[in-house]
Parts: C-alpha cells; structure tokens; sequence
C-alpha cells in the first residue's frame, strides 16, 4: 500500500518492459486479506478439512475457468495454479496444522507459507513459483472467509495499476481499455508481470521504488527509460503524448522483413510457448521462431508425454510457418523444474545443479524421444526445423546432442549460450554443432551472479553490462569467423537499441516477444552495418549497465 511520504518525490525509477509509455491517475490495487486468527478452531478437525478442501477446488475451478479463456502463457500459469491447489503434499500440509486444532484459514496459511518459504531460497523457477504459492492460498483464505479475492479496482475510468505484486490470475482479467499501465514495486525483468505484460503488450514497470506514489495522482509511466513521473509538467504529459504518438505508428507500418538501414538482412523471429501464439505471432510479422519452449508438454505432468501428443503440438507449431525457420529447444528441465520421470534429486542450488542439457543427459531415452517426435513432426510440415539444446557448457555437451540429433534424422542442431563457460569457448563449441542462439537472461544471472528472479538485485540483471556484452561478442565474433549464426532468444533483444547494439557484436538473427517485432525493425531500420558496429563499440567501453545505454544512445544520435 502507499505510504506517507516525507519528501516529496518526483520520479520513481523501476524495471521498464517493453519501451510503452502512458499517462493516467493511479490506482492502487487492493490489499490482501489480513493474517487469519491464531485462535483455536471450534470444529472438529475433519469439518475444518472439509472447508479446507471445498474452499481449494472451488478456487481452482475458477483458475481453470480463467485459464480456458486466457492465451499462451497466461493460460499455462494459471494451470499451474490450479495444480498447486491439488498437491497432495499441499494437502497433507493442511491436514496436519487442522490437526493441531487450527481453522482451515490458518492452516491453509501456514501450510501454503511454509512451502513459499521453501521455494523461495530454492532460488531459479521454484523461487518463481513462491509469489504464485502467496496468491493462490490468499484466494482460498478469502473463500473461507466469506472475503472479497484479491482483485483489480475499478475506479470507473482508465487508470495506471500499482501493487506490490501483481498475480497471474489478476493479469488475465486486466480490462486493456482500462489498465493504461501497470507499476510493481516487486518483481525482476523475468518475473511474472513483466513476461505477460510482454505478452499483452502492456505499459509495465516493474521493481519500482514507487511506494510512495498516492491514490489518484496524474503520472507518466514511461517504460523505455524505466520512470515514474509524478505530477507532470504541460510540457512533459506533450512530449509524453508525442512518444506515444511514435509508437503507435510504428506498430501500424507496414511489416517487412527485418534489415538494416544498408539492406543487410536481420531476420526477426519469435518467442512462443506453445503452438496457441503462433498466429499471433505471423500476424505481427514474426519471420519465423528464434525460440519455442517445449516445457509446456512436461511440466505439471507426472509422467512423460508420448510421442503421438508431442508430434501432434510440434505440428500444429510448424504448420504455421511454411517456409520458415523453427528453432525448438528441447526440454528445459531439472532440479529447478522438477518433473517426477526425470529422477533428479532435491538440490540446494538447483539453479547451479542438474538443469538442462546436465538434467537431459540422465534422461537420454527421453530425450531421443523428443528428438523422434519433432523429426516426424518435421517431416509432416513445410518448415525449416532446426533443435538446440538448454544451458551447455562444454564441447562434449554440444557434441554429445549434435550426434543425438543428427542421428534422429535432425540435420541443424545448436546450442544455447546461457553460461559464461559456454561464450568463453564458443568457437570451439561452434565446431561441433551449426548454430548458437544467445540467452541472454541467464547470460546475465550467471555473469553478474544476481538471481534473475530477484528483485532486490534487478539492478545486477540488466544486459546492457559491458561484462555481459563483451561475452555475447565474443559469440558473435567465433560465429563470424565459422560462417555459423548466432542468434538472439532472451528479453534483451525486445529493446529496439540494444537489438542493434546485439546486432553489432555479431548477432544474425534476434527473436523476441512478438509484441516487440515492431519497434525493433523500425530501429534497425535507421543504421547501418557499420554504424551499429560503432554503437556496440560504445557500449562495450562504458564501465556499467546504465553507462552503456547512455553511450549507445550518443552513439546513436551522432547518426541522426
């Protein structure tokens, strides 16, 4: 909630997604409900159980309600949601504080907060699932109570969102025509809010330090440089309304295929979660997929998918981009993405443990598995199918899955450059696959040693660092010199300035939420080979994040 300021502030700085600005009054979203009684129940514990279970699967039923009419990747989140609330150890959490003579409201309390305290200093995707633990037991609790859920106010006209967090559940009900913008004071460029607000190509700034933004102040929320103005100037809402007024007619011109300014192509592709965002994507003008994630198959699943379902999902994928490259990375799996078949441990640091391609390796009938169904799939389509593996770090890694590929009939297998191991020898791992495609999310987490998903390092996780660039020029550079591409799949090629920066240090390609395809080829568009070489040049001799922007953008004035 807002607090008292003492000192008057003028702007807030936070996380900005996207380069989206808005103008609006705030509104705060509402709190959510108090911390239930210590007070011991009046029930017997198994009627305590009961309000417990009735309370749970009326609140998935509405999860999944939301789920079915949501898209993409705000329809998986909320299914996964829905699954938190009919886990047995969850369940068996519950069971066992009722049974201390607690209300189901407490118990569910405790129950839900000590597996959130869990996954949070688990770190990686588990941490991630943390803030979806917290929403979900407060919805329950609130049925329990007879409380109104944790929702988005409506102030009866269109306003700028502001919470401390804002839940999947509440992103899918946003009303577009009302949620000018949306301002978190949690959250890291990977959170939840910030990749489905991607997706809805919503003006959000994440990680703000805007607690002291009041209920119903005018603001200028401008994402492109991460700000919160608040009481704005004439002159600031006009040069605001003027950018905004840019960025609309950039989204209406007409699509071509990704160039710079001198015709050098740089074809720009999308990211996809499922097939579900594949028409979406050709409609905004997506060359083909940089990075299609196959979790989706797997993950809340106690079992492997066999092949007849993973080959019909690839082909409904494929089928929407005849012609066209595909780069399907398989499974992402591991201890920081538990699945049961995978047999993989409990680990303490799961994001420096079995994950990827380390994970895949003790599950090789599985994995050749994937590789058969996507060749069928392939041979089923029109488009130019090409597999890359997650998070290698060594020769023999690529090697290792080039050979599976190739073997399940795959002729162009890459490999995923997330860790700094892999960008340092990146010529020698080229040798032995065709491509690399650059992740720069974890490129960054590993480089900067700053847990992506946590806010209060956000400063740390930004792609801009010199430390980062230079890794993904080194890339670049061993590409150049093998003849092979180097493409781009993390957040960090959404940004129309530092796509041409990427595209200076040697990337071939850049793939990005289809929302961004827009005001990235309309940037490109305005330099040269040459001068987005000069503006990569300048970034890379700043001594930080916020240096190298500042650089890249002087850089990039100087060629008009």
């Amino acid at each position: 909630m807002p607090i008292e300021p003492g000192v008057i502030e003028v702007e807030f700085i936070g996380i900005g997604v996207g380069r989206g600005i808005a103008i609006g009054p705030v509104a705060w979203m509402s709190p959510p409900p108090p911390e239930p009684s210590v007070a011991p129940s009046a029930l017997r514990t198994e009627e305590e159980l009961e309000r417990a279970r009735a309370a749970a699967a009326e609140v998935a039923r509405e999860l999944r309600r939301r789920a079915e009419a949501a898209e993409g990747t705000t329809g998986e989140v909320l299914e996964a949601q829905a699954l938190m609330l009919e886990d047995p150890a969850v369940h068996a959490s519950v069971a066992e504080h009722a049974a201390r003579g607690q209300t189901a409201e407490r118990a569910v309390f405790e129950a839900f907060d000590g597996y959130r305290e869990l996954l949070s200093g688990m770190g990686g995707y588990l941490a991630e699932r943390a803030a979806d633990l917290a929403d979900v037991a407060q919805r329950v609790i609130a049925v329990l109570s007879g409380a109104p859920a944790p929702g988005i106010p409506d102030p009866g006209h269109p306003f700028v969102l502001v919470a401390n967090d804002l839940a999947p559940a509440d992103t899918a009900t946003l009303d577009l025509g009302r949620v000018l913008a949306v301002v978190t004071l949690e959250g890291g460029p990977t959170s939840h809010t910030a990749i489905l607000a991607r997706e809805k190509s919503l003006v959000a700034i994440v990680g703000a330090d805007a607690a002291g933004l009041v209920e119903g102040e005018t603001v200028i929320v401008d994402a492109a440089r991460g700000r919160i103005v608040r009481d704005p100037s004439g002159d600031e809402i006009a040069a605001a309304s003027a950018r905004k007024a840019e960025l609309e007619a950039e989204a209406m011109a007409p699509i071509a295929p990704g160039r710079l300014a001198d015709g050098t192509p740089v074809p720009l592709l999308a990211n996809l979660g499922d097939p579900a965002g594949a028409e979406e994507a050709v409609r905004l003008g997506a060359e083909g997929v940089g990075l299609f994630r196959t979790e989706f198959l797997f993950l809340g699943s106690d079992v492997e998918p066999s092949g007849t379902v993973q080959q019909e999902a690839y082909e409904r994928l494929l089928a929407a981009f005849p012609g066209k490259k595909v780069v399907v990375r398989v499974l992402d799996a591991g201890a920081d993405k538990p699945l049961a078949f995978l047999g993989v441990r409990h680990e303490e640091n799961p994001a420096l443990g079995l994950r990827g391609i380390r994970a895949l390796r003790r599950a090789e009938p599985m994995l050749r598995g994937q590789l058969d169904a996507l060749a069928v799939a392939a041979s089923r389509t029109q488009a130019r199918l090409e597999v890359m593996a997650p998070m290698v770090a060594t020769v023999e890694e690529a090697a290792w899955f080039s050979a599976l590929a190739h073997e399940a009939g795959l002729p162009v297998a890459g490999i995923m450059v997330e860790v700094p191991a892999a960008a340092l020898l990146a010529k020698r791992l080229l040798t032995a696959v065709e491509f690399a495609s650059i992740g720069t999310n974890d490129l960054t987490q590993y480089t900067m040693a700053a847990d992506r998903l946590l806010g209060d390092a956000a400063e740390l996780q930004d792609p801009w660092h010199p430390a980062v660039l230079g890794l993904v020029g080194a890339v670049g550079e061993a590409g150049a010199e093998l003849d092979k591409p180097v493409g781009i799949c993390g957040e960090a090629a959404a940004d129309p300035l530092l796509a041409v920066v990427l595209v200076g240090l040697g990337a071939t390609s850049l793939s990005m939420a289809p929302s961004a395809l827009a005001g990235v080829r309309a940037r490109l568009l305005r330099y040269s080979a040459a001068q987005a070489r000069t503006i990569a040049e300048a970034a890379l001799g700043a001594d930080g994040a916020a240096s190298a922007r500042s650089a890249a953008e002087s850089a990039a004035d100087a060629f008009g």
